[in-house]
């Protein structure tokens, strides 16, 4: 009778960092406003940031609002946390407001800039609703503030 196989490998504690339309083209958008961060840099922020909590991110952009909407269905058994940016759909998406609400895990919605302060359409927020906590107007930081949100969250009280 052979013995029971032990896996004794962890699988990493893994994160999905979500980004809407317009947020492959920063850098060159709106520099004022979004500051001249790339998408690239802002994925570069969130590796490190996930490393130093012993985490594992997952980055993604689209400009799609049904792909994000499947992504975060994805989070419902493959992630411990969520980050998202989901740029102009936070004002609009009902749907995305559904999938994140649907979500058992932390949801931290950033937004490069203080939507408050801008025009009123930017205001209505129906993510935020949904989400865990949220953070805007601190550009690229944002993303590593949120990341550390979510892993203050989700830490393991044993270690």
């Amino acid at each position: 009778m052979s013995e029971p196989v032990t896996d004794t490998t962890t699988r990493p504690r893994r994160i999905l960092v979500l980004n809407g339309p317009n947020l492959d083209i920063l850098g060159r958008r709106d520099p004022a406003q979004y500051g001249t961060v790339t998408l690239a840099e802002l994925e570069a922020i969130v590796h490190t940031e996930a490393a130093v909590h012993d985490l594992e991110a997952d980055f993604r952009q689209t400009n799609r609002e049904g792909e994000l909407v499947e992504w975060l269905h994805e989070a419902l058994d493959d992630f411990v946390g969520v980050v998202i940016n989901p740029a102009a759909y936070a004002h609009t998406s009902v749907a995305l407001h559904d999938a994140v609400e649907a979500l058992s895990v932390p949801v931290v919605e950033v937004h490069l800039s203080n939507t408050w302060r801008r025009e009123p359409f930017r205001h209505v927020d129906h993510v935020a609703t949904a989400a865990t906590a949220v953070i805007a107007g601190a550009g690229a930081d944002g993303y590593r503030l949120a990341v550390a949100h979510v892993a203050s969250l989700v830490a393991d009280p044993t270690d």
